[in-house]
């Protein structure tokens, strides 16, 4: 596939999450949340599965696209809600990512594949789905699981670990396990792993 469509597609997505109303301080820059975050998943992806197919790229840089459109506080805040919540993000993700792909020119089989993928179809029986977790789960563990661990009592950040490893693989663990961590991080990993 050809790397001036994907490198399109990269553009666009990036362009629309440059609409993102939140930002974060990347050193003393406020950068719009889902732009960055976009762009680490690629970064990721990119160190974790060099040979990833353009499907599955495609679907790491829009794994949030416009995700601020459908803020959580518009579904009652409990469990039902959240899982609602994120199960409509989903759809709007695959939605959002197809159209901007159909614009390009893609074809309907790799677009088709892209909101598979972003939906989590098949999530430990299709390897790029599995992957595509993988991706998600490292991308929060490297960048936004310090600040979390800060905000949450231990007990929920042990609980949040628990959960994100076991939606990873065997070569996602390795890789979680060889990334950089605070003392206090890793120390409340390694209890989660115990328990």
């Amino acid at each position: 596939m050809s790397v001036k469509k994907l490198t399109e597609a990269y553009t666009l997505f990036d362009k629309a999450n440059t609409q993102d109303p939140n930002t974060e301080d990347v050193n003393g820059s406020l950068i719009p949340k889902e732009l960055i975050y976009g762009q680490r998943m690629t970064q990721t992806l990119e160190a974790f599965d060099p040979e990833a197919s353009d499907a599955l790229k495609l679907a790491a840089r829009s794994q949030h696209i416009c995700r601020w459109e459908i803020p959580r506080s518009n579904y009652v805040m409990d469990r039902t809600g959240y899982l609602k919540w994120r199960e409509d993000l989903k759809k709007f993700h695959a939605k959002k990512a197809s159209e901007i792909l159909q614009h390009i020119g893609y074809n309907t089989e790799t677009i088709d594949r892209v909101s598979f993928l972003l939906q989590k179809k098949k999530l430990k029986k299709d390897e790029e789905t599995q992957t595509l977790e993988d991706v998600i789960c490292l991308v929060f563990l490297n960048f936004y699981y310090e600040d979390f661990l800060i905000k949450h009592t231990q007990e929920k950040v042990i609980d949040i670990l628990q959960k994100t490893w076991r939606k990873m693989s065997e070569k996602g663990h390795k890789a979680a396990l060889q990334l950089l961590y605070s003392e206090k991080a890793l120390d409340l990993i390694k209890r989660a792993l115990n328990e």
